[in-house]
Formats: C-alpha cells, sequence, structure tokens
C-alpha cells in the first residue's frame, strides 16, 4: 500500500520553494503571535496574502511545466524529427517525462517508416510498371505482326504464337508471385503446419526438375540424412521456397551440379542450397531479397524471371520463425540456407 507513496507524491519535489514559503507564511505566525481575538484579523489578512503570493509561484511553475509539454508537442506536430534529446521537466514527474519521451520517439519512429513506405510503395509501383509492360508490349507486337499478314506465313506463325504464349505464361506467373507477396506483407498468407519426411518431400522435387536440369547438362543431388527425419511447416509454402531456390540454381548455373544438404542439429534441421555458378557480388548480397531486385539486369533478362522470387522466399521462411543466410562469391558459387524445427 505504502511501497508506491514517493513516487505518487513526488510531483511535491516540484514545488519544493512553494511548500517552503508556505510553511514561512503560515507556520511561522503561530509561533511569533499568539492566537487571540485581536491577533484574528490579522492573520485572516496575513493568510490571504500569503496564498496571493504562494499561487504566483504555483501558477509561474505550472507555466513553465506546460510550456516545455506545449514546445514537445508543437516540435512533433510539426514533422520536425530532429533528435533534440530526452524531455526534461525536472527530477520528479518521471512518469510523465517517461511517456512523452516514448511518444516522441515513437512517433519520430513512425514518421522514418512511413517516409520509407512511401519510397518502397513508388519503387514498386514503378517496378511492376516496367515488369508489366514489357511481356504485354511483347505480345501486342507478336499479335499485331500476325494480324498483319504474318498469320497467313506458315513459316512465322506458329514461332510467333509460341513466343506470344510464353510471354503469356511469364505474365501470368508475375501476376500470382504479386498476388502472393502481396497477401504475405499484408498478413493474409495463412500457414498450415505439421511434421512431414523431409528426405520424401525434397526427392519429390528435385524430380520435377529432371527435364530441365538435363538440357543444362547439370545435377541436383542430395546429400546423405537420417531418412526417416520429420521437420515442423506448411508443406506447400516451403515447397514453393525450395523452387524457387532450385530456379535460381539452375539458372546461374552452366554446368556441374546443385547440392541439397541437411545438418541434424539439437532441435532443428540446417538445409542448404548450393550451387557452383556465377555467384553474388559481394555488395549486392544484402539487396538480393528486395523485390525486383536484379543483380545483373543484362543478364537477367536472359534467364527470366519475376524478380520476387527470393523476396518470397524471405517472408516463407520468416514465417516459419527462422532466417535465410546467403554464402556467395562471384565465380564459385552461393549457398542459401536456413533452418526447420523438428
Amino acid at each position: 500500500m505504502f511501497r508506491n507513496l514517493p513516487n505518487r507524491f513526488s510531483f511535491l519535489l516540484l514545488f519544493k520553494i512553494e511548500i517552503l514559503i508556505f510553511l514561512i507564511l503560515f507556520i511561522a505566525p503561530i509561533f511569533f503571535f499568539p492566537i487571540s481575538s485581536t491577533h484574528k484579523l490579522f492573520l485572516v489578512i496575513w493568510d490571504i496574502s500569503a496564498l496571493l503570493v504562494i499561487s504566483f509561484f504555483v501558477r509561474r511553475r505550472l507555466k513553465e511545466i506546460f510550456s516545455v509539454i506545449e514546445k514537445r508537442i508543437k516540435k512533433l506536430s510539426d514533422d520536425d524529427s530532429a533528435d533534440d534529446g530526452a524531455l526534461k521537466l525536472s527530477y520528479s514527474f518521471k512518469e510523465i517525462e517517461t511517456s512523452l519521451n516514448q511518444l516522441s520517439e515513437t512517433y519520430k519512429n513512425d514518421i522514418a517508416k512511413m517516409k520509407q513506405l512511401e519510397r518502397i510503395r513508388t519503387e514498386f509501383l514503378g517496378n511492376v510498371s516496367h515488369e508489366l509492360r514489357t511481356p504485354i508490349f511483347t505480345i501486342q507486337g507478336f499479335l499485331e505482326t500476325l494480324l498483319n499478314g504474318a498469320l497467313e506465313d506458315p513459316n512465322v506463325n506458329r514461332k510467333f504464337l509460341e513466343k506470344a504464349a510464353a510471354h503469356t505464361e511469364n505474365l501470368n506467373n508475375l501476376l500470382n508471385d504479386l498476388i502472393d507477396i502481396s497477401m504475405i506483407e499484408s498478413g493474409e498468407m495463412r500457414l498450415s503446419f505439421r511434421y512431414f519426411n523431409l528426405m520424401d518431400f525434397l526427392t519429390e522435387i528435385v524430380k520435377e526438375f529432371d527435364p530441365v536440369v538435363s538440357e543444362k547438362n547439370l545435377q541436383i543431388e542430395i546429400g546423405q540424412f537420417n531418412k526417416k527425419l520429420e521437420v515442423f511447416g506448411d508443406k506447400n509454402k516451403l515447397r514453393q521456397v525450395f523452387v524457387n531456390l532450385i530456379q535460381n540454381a539452375i539458372k546461374y548455373s552452366n554446368s556441374g551440379k546443385i547440392e541439397l544438404t541437411v545438418e541434424e542439429e539439437k532441435s532443428s534441421a540446417l538445409i542448404c542450397v548450393k550451387d557452383f555458378g556465377v555467384g553474388i557480388p559481394e555488395k549486392d548480397i544484402e539487396r538480393i531479397f528486395e523485390r525486383f531486385y536484379r543483380v545483373d539486369k543484362t543478364r537477367s533478362k536472359d534467364v527470366g524471371g519475376t524478380g520476387l522470387g527470393l523476396a518470397i522466399v524471405k517472408h516463407i521462411v520468416e514465417a516459419h520463425h527462422s532466417k535465410i543466410e546467403v554464402k556467395s562469391k562471384v565465380g564459385v558459387g552461393s549457398e542459401f540456407s536456413f533452418r526447420l524445427k523438428k
């Protein structure tokens, strides 16, 4: 009950001068003047005068306090995010000081985040417009050529239709990725966690890439690990992670192999997707998970892709309370790794 009394009455320390004046003006007459009927009128006049003096000092002190608070609020309202230090009212009023300082810090952080989100939104819209424009204009060009007479030419009509169909597929993949990342970032992605066999899961995914890797003279190898190992996660979303990582490994590898390794730990499994391809420059590693970021824009046109794959991978891995890590060296290859609960 009495534990918080010092904190509750700490505000009195702010008015220590006024309290001292009160003691002097109200208590002193008791010692210096005998309380009798002849002195009652004098004491009334004395008390009224003392109250006026004390109210003057109290009003001045409160004005100082509210002036400091008003300046801080005005500073926040003017969108002034400059760091001018913590608010200092006194060595008392700690709760007010703490609350206002927290409000100030939160406000500055919110303003910074809003500006960052606005910049990201602008860049995102620009990137989406650019990515959509390319396949649409290409499809439009093929169709116009066909309508202008090429449709009757058996030497080119099928070729143009196949190219138009390929760009339509790219456009469809881009829109699907946009829908996926929109749902993820808006918090609408729903995960269904359960245990599943990791070896069977990886084997099934690798088989899907057999036709692709044979064309590029590549091999996908799954390293030895406990075949009965089960991990905990959303199987469908994790499939999307592995497909994106393996696709990237294939795109940026001309020959050799791609390794999938699993290292069993105490409470998790460390999973790595490693290639021996072109590698990623060190300056680009921190940005490869950004939406539409291209390490080599010229080469990206040749290998295709939507530019959203790694951003989706990052979000899905983080939704599994994990973190994806990258090791890469130009001309040597890249390694993407993350952990799953077992």
